[in-house]
């Protein structure tokens, strides 16, 4: 392997959605620069972090069937039965749901936790209430899509957080899309809920990190009973 390799292999690819924030930041910080020279290291920080912000690494997919993988990189920040947003129209009965928080620091390309074809997507708009408190799942900002899947369907909602102010879909009705894929970006912090079958076994539990399109939240053709954990 040339060098050449080596150091583009070690390069994080930033997503396009962020070339247009990262030019803001360097801009900023130029004329933060030129006002005080302190301010110019500040806004140079900021930039860094957006372009860490904005980072879209490669992930490995687990492949098998009947695996459910995380959309988001985050904290698992609830696992239980919820009813799912009256706009996904899956009814009104609670279905068994996960949720990952995304801070500030976590990658926000957004993966499909499961292969099937998009066949609902759905936007609302709403208020930008801290992501990690349940009534952000009914009160804030979002966007739905149904995934439907050999094994049932599923509800994936991008919810706007505290800061965020947009939610990005590269998805559209009618595509299919593989497990790990990407199908949306959620700008500065936010969550990501999936609803699925009730015959999904959890293989997180609250507190957990997950990686979008590498962690397994739960498998659908487990035969084991939930698992417990402890925070150590």
């Amino acid at each position: 392997m040339s060098m050449i390799d080596s150091i583009r292999r070690q390069i994080v690819p930033i997503h396009p959605e962020g070339y247009v924030f990262i030019a803001i930041f360097a801009a900023i910080a130029v004329v933060l620069g030129w006002i005080w020279s302190p301010l110019g290291w500040v806004g140079g920080i900021l930039t860094v972090w957006c372009c860490y912000f904005f980072r879209d690494p490669p992930r490995v997919t687990p492949l098998r069937e009947g695996l459910v993988v995380s959309p988001a990189d985050g904290i698992v920040s609830s696992i239980g039965y919820f009813v799912p947003p009256p706009e996904l129209g899956l009814g009104d009965q609670p279905m068994s749901r996960i949720s990952v928080f995304m801070s500030v620091f976590d990658c926000h390309v957004n993966r499909a936790p499961v292969t099937g074809r998009i066949t609902r997507i759905a936007y609302k708009p709403g208020l930008f209430l801290n992501a990690d408190l349940d009534k952000a799942s009914e009160d804030n900002e979002r966007s739905s899509l149904i995934i439907e899947s050999a094994q049932g369907r599923f509800g994936v909602v991008q919810i706007a957080g505290l800061i965020a102010r947009r939610i990005v879909s590269f998805a559209r009705e009618g595509d299919s899309i593989g497990t790990g894929e990407r199908f949306g970006l959620i700008r500065f912090g936010s969550r990501v809920d999936v609803y699925m079958p009730d015959n999904a076994v959890p293989l997180v539990g609250l507190g957990s990190k997950a990686i979008a399109g590498e962690t397994i939240l739960a498998d659908l053709s487990s035969t084991e009973a939930r698992r417990s954990y402890k925070v150590g």
